[in-house]
């Protein structure tokens, strides 16, 4: 079987979501299959970090560019007018379009999957520019596609709901895990006992609810301080909204930086919040819970699934339920015990490698 996987998210992400889920399910593919399967990324110019770890029986067409803004038009067009020459040349059986488009530049008579990641742009429009144009193009994507992988069930009921998708069209695999255990030296953490936020943080992501949970509880503020990593520097508006709860630079803060840095604040974090209204998945508490920290976590869209019974779960909308939630923990060693073993046993449930075997077993379905 010959599966080609096209050039979007590879022309314009470095790093990060949807571009390394793809490159793990290619990845695992070309190493775990032997010569029964060939994986082939077609991107002409690309930016991201991770072809440049490929495997040498993946085969990558392209060169990595660098990710200048104002050359990105140019190679899209570039991407857009050589990667169907190669593709039509290299004539795969299945297409796995790897971002969502208007048009597909599959061969006649090759096959398309899509993966939906999540159905924000469709539930939450007002966090999301009027010129944004995923909504769109993701429902022609949707309608053209031979099959949809979603990455939770909860996905998939949202698409088959909101975009009226035929349930047989679609399969869910989960995605996989893999922070790695980096060391680091002497990283700058904070010198109190703190509680973990990671991603950004506008919108549907709750931090501001999270903020306004740790200053309501003084038993957590005045021995706690709150670490929000990546998403960068706070806001205006959230400088305001801290200074308005009686809260202080020290107490709350921003780090940048990379695995390493998260890797360490994953070890030392007291708790991890995660207090989003909707995910698609949702990565970041199988990591926290691969470095034994205690995840507490919102009880809406995929993250009950992805979670299991490995943290403790709380209502985002309500301001009470997530202070409710920080007391309940932070005060009780023996639950804090309890979900560390418990999201040992959890991440076990999900791999990259077991992601790519079931999106093979996808792929197989289709060609049939």
């Amino acid at each position: 079987m010959r599966i080609a996987y096209d050039h979007q998210i590879f022309g314009w992400q470095r790093f990060g979501g949807v571009s390394r889920y793809v490159f793990e399910v290619a990845n695992h593919l070309a190493e775990a299959e032997g010569n029964s399967i060939h994986c082939h990324i077609v991107c002409p110019f690309h930016v991201n970090d991770y072809l440049r770890k490929a495997n040498p029986k993946l085969k990558v067409t392209g060169i990595h560019a660098p990710a200048v803004c104002k050359t990105g038009r140019l190679y899209r067009f570039v991407n857009e007018t050589l990667a169907p020459f190669f593709l039509q040349k290299w004539r795969p059986d299945i297409l796995h379009e790897t971002y969502y488009s208007r048009t597909t530049i599959a061969p006649l008579g090759c096959k398309t999957v899509l993966t939906v990641h999540d159905m924000i742009h469709e539930l939450y429009p007002m966090y999301f520019p009027n010129w944004d144009p995923t909504r769109e193009e993701k429902k022609a994507a949707v309608a053209r596609a031979d099959h949809i992988i979603c990455v939770s069930e909860n996905t998939r009921r949202d698409l088959i709901r909101l975009l009226d998708v035929p349930p047989e069209k679609t399969s869910v695999v989960h995605h996989g895990f893999a922070l790695g255990h980096v060391k680091t030296t002497n990283p700058q953490l904070p010198g109190r006992p703190f509680l973990l936020f990671v991603g950004s943080r506008g919108g549907y992501k709750n931090f501001e609810r999270l903020l306004q949970a740790f200053a309501n509880r003084l038993n957590i503020r005045d021995n706690y301080d709150l670490v929000a990593f990546g998403g960068g520097s706070f806001s205006a508006r959230e400088q305001g909204l801290i200074r308005n709860l009686g809260l202080t630079d020290r107490q709350v803060r921003q780090l940048g930086g990379d695995d390493a840095i998260l890797s360490a604040l994953y070890k030392q974090a007291s708790l991890f919040v995660y207090p989003s209204l909707y995910e698609g998945f949702g990565i970041p508490p199988l990591e926290a819970m691969s470095f034994d920290c205690p995840v507490i976590c919102s009880n809406t869209s995929s993250i009950p699934e992805v979670v299991g019974n490995a943290a403790v779960q709380f209502d985002p909308h309500e301001v009470d339920s997530i202070a409710n939630a920080l007391e309940a923990v932070i005060s009780n060693p023996a639950l804090q015990a309890d979900l560390r073993q418990k999201g040992r046993e959890r991440i076990h449930a999900f791999s990259w490698n077991r992601c790519a075997l079931d999106t093979l077993k996808v792929y197989r379905q289709v060609c049939t």
